[in-house]
């Protein structure tokens, strides 16, 4: 909804209010509707302000409550208004003109350090306590809202955008080699590192105190594995997943603007679609705005037949993007200024597109489907747990229903789920060696450079990582658990975030709405698959919403052609030119003679198991030459 920033001068100096305005105009993007700054000695706030809900219209950002000496900047939509309204005091004031802040000032004046537990939605923000020289800063629960910072003895330093931190002469601007390994391994297990090295990302369901005492953060929030939810029967589930959903797209539906939708005719997209449309219609909020990618010239990647099916529903207003007329690196200069770092998106070249023919229709909130297949979760680890069970007569049934409604072969199930998981590690490793054909195990990129592997110590990192992720999982939950918890949806989200926010949008995500994330976990595996149909419990939900074609879709089609066919359409050029000609940027990297044999085989070959080392390769060099940063 917008963007914030603001220094603490821990040594006790007046904050400069000149450094301030230059951090919140660094990121003018973000909030084109107005902007704050406000300082008192040693502290200085900063807002940028995009109007997105009713009550964002009358918003003063940074706010100060001065009876209680408290003031807040915030990037904040708070979905659980009703409720906090009835705990908190407003003295009679009409709800429609409190804003999201507010609450938030308000919450934290009752609770404390405890407020980010009371609140739903999608937040950052910071809190100076005057009374006690501290401020208090805090992410959302699943980090749709990004927050980075900089801390030394001196100052300590926050913003939405790194390149906001960067604006002030005293933050150091060194890279972080540790996270280009990471990146060429696609490793991001580690939630706090960024590409610069003084430079953190506070974790989702984080908060932090500054103050006397140092910089101290702290998890307010986790997902318990361990919690199972019992519900008497299949309609129960059915009806308690139904009304969770609906109130995950009702309250992302908060909007003073026209409201649109990603619509690629998947599952995901397809139901907050259906449910978004139905809940405008019953409200009278007017038509939604659809966005959906189409491939005239790659078929296979075409999705047309099920965004119409979607879109005869009426009530919806589409539009679409050419996607096979894109470059993968399309504005690469200007998307690169936004994301300030190497962003591990190879499709972002095509939402780019789509947000900005958003905001060219007025548009100021869009939904997003993304990972709605680990919420739900599609189940099939259950696979495992009833080899571990011996139930081996439901699991043959299951892999035959998986093999009938997903049309692979009842092998390829067998194999990944029922005799990969319970092999030893010795024996896995051994597997991989020969099916890589014999490349180093634990060389995840076969072109990383492996004196900087050695030199970085990127095994030993790399072990400590996965330590816990790499242990056998038990249960179905267990593996869901992972997978909710992954390093790679935060990193994802903050790609989305500074992606629309480059064309002035807030993105919503229904799917990481808390209550959804916990409800889901906590189902029983039978919910989740059976009868060889996974994500189960929301095809049965979503019955008479949802088109019967996409409630019983198989599957969704593979974008990886597209992808293969405009890098090499477009950008082979500059593939030849960074990888074979010019590649001193990433030398000390990247093996390099290796890369060139990846690269020949992925021309003659135009496989996508080849481009990711290419493309990740390519994009890293690139951003080198974009910001000149080195070691």
């Amino acid at each position: 909804m917008s963007g914030i920033a603001g220094i603490y001068n821990l040594d006790g100096r007046p904050v400069e209010r000149t450094d301030v305005e230059r951090m919140v105009d660094s990121i003018a993007h973000r909030g084109p509707d107005g902007f704050g700054v406000w300082t008192d000695g040693s502290v200085g706030l900063g807002h940028r302000m995009l109007w997105t809900t009713p009550e964002s219209l009358h918003e003063k950002l940074p706010l100060t409550n001065k009876s209680v000496d408290l003031t807040i900047t915030a990037d904040a939509r708070i979905d659980n208004r009703d409720e906090l309204f009835s705990a908190l005091n407003f003295n009679g004031r009409p709800r429609e003109a409190i804003t999201d802040s507010e609450i938030i000032l308000a919450a934290y004046e009752k609770w404390g350090e405890q407020c980010p537990e009371k609140l739903l939605g999608d937040f950052s923000f910071a809190i100076w306590n005057k009374r006690k020289k501290t401020i208090f800063c805090a992410r959302d629960h699943m980090g749709v809202k990004p927050f980075y910072y900089y801390h030394s003895d001196k100052v300590f330093v926050f913003a939405s955008e790194i390149k906001a931190i960067l604006c002030l002469p005293e933050v150091p601007r060194r890279l972080n080699e540790l996270m280009v390994a990471y990146y060429l391994i696609s490793m991001f297990e580690d939630k706090k590192i960024t590409f610069y090295k003084d430079i953190l990302r506070l974790p989702p369901a984080h908060a932090i105190k500054v103050g006397s005492n140092g910089v101290r953060p702290v998890q307010y929030w986790a997902l318990d594995p361990s919690r199972e939810l019992k519900l008497s029967s299949n309609e129960d589930y059915t009806e308690a997943f139904r009304n969770i959903f609906t109130e995950a797209v009702h309250c992302r539906l908060r909007s003073a603007f026209p409201i649109g939708s990603m619509l690629s005719g998947g599952l995901d997209s397809s139901s907050i679609v259906c449910m978004a449309r139905q809940l405008l219609s019953q409200n009278g909020g007017g038509r939604l705005h659809t966005f959906s990618l189409v491939f005239d010239n790659i078929p296979e990647c075409d999705e047309r037949q099920f965004i119409n099916t979607v879109l005869t529903q009426g009530g919806l207003e589409p539009h679409y993007i050419q996607a096979d007329r894109i470059s993968p690196l399309v504005d690469i200069d200007r998307v690169f200024y936004h994301q300030d770092e190497p962003f591990y998106a190879p499709n972002l070249f095509m939402d780019w597109r789509l947000c900005g023919t958003a905001q060219e229709h007025g548009v100021r909130v869009l939904l997003d489907g993304t990972d709605g297949d680990t919420t739900i979760s599609h189940g099939i680890a259950y696979l495992t747990e009833m080899v571990r069970n011996w139930q081996w007569i439901e699991l043959y049934r299951e892999i035959r229903g998986l093999s009938k409604n997903f049309n692979r072969t009842p092998w390829r199930f067998t194999r990944a789920y029922c005799i990969s998981p319970l092999l030893p590690k010795p024996i896995k490793k051994i597997w991989r060696m020969l099916r890589e054909r014999c490349f180093h195990v634990g060389r995840v990129n076969h072109s990383v450079n492996p004196n900087f592997a050695r030199h970085i110590g990127l095994s030993d990192h790399i072990q400590a990582l996965q330590e816990a992720s790499s242990k056998p999982f038990c249960t179905e939950r267990e593996h869901h658990y992972r997978q909710l918890t992954q390093g790679f949806i935060p990193f994802i989200l903050e790609v989305s975030d500074r992606d629309a926010k480059a064309f002035a949008l807030e993105i919503r995500f229904p799917f990481f709405d808390k209550r959804l994330v916990e409800f889901c976990l906590a189902l029983p595996p039978k919910q989740k698959i059976n009868k060889g149909w996974t994500r189960l419990i929301m095809r049965h939900s979503l019955a008479n919403i949802l088109p019967i074609e996409i409630q019983w879709r198989g599957g969704k089609s593979d974008l990886s052609s597209n992808f293969d066919q405009g890098l090499l359409t477009f950008e082979n050029d500059l593939l030849k030119e960074v990888i074979l000609n010019n590649p001193k940027n990433i030398e000390n990297y990247v093996d390099i003679p290796t890369l060139r044999k990846i690269y020949h085989r992925y021309v003659s070959e135009k496989k996508s198991s080849n481009a990711m080392e290419v493309w990740k390769a390519v994009t890293i060099d690139l951003w080198f030459r974009c910001t000149g940063l080195k070691a």
